[in-house]
């Protein structure tokens, strides 16, 4: 029997194929559930999904700038 041979799409993520799930999610840092979570707001195209965990990692650098600045800050003003 005849079997089509599988259509890859060099900038879309093929969810099914677990290989390219992972090398994506280790080369973006990603938790599998981070990775889910970017991926059910981009979609399946990697440059979207690579935007969105980008953006995703400024929004927490930043969470974590404001987080370190309102714990020093009472020490700063005690002094």
């Amino acid at each position: 029997m005849n079997r089509p041979r599988p259509t890859y799409f060099r900038n879309s993520l093929d969810l099914r194929d677990k290989v390219q799930v992972k090398i994506l999610r280790k080369r973006l840092n990603l938790s599998n559930g981070q990775f889910a979570e970017v991926v059910r707001k981009s979609g399946n195209s990697i440059s979207a999904i690579a935007k969105e965990a980008a953006n995703e990692a400024a929004k927490q650098a930043a969470m974590q700038a404001v987080k370190e600045a309102a714990v020093s800050m009472p020490a700063k003003a005690m002094a």
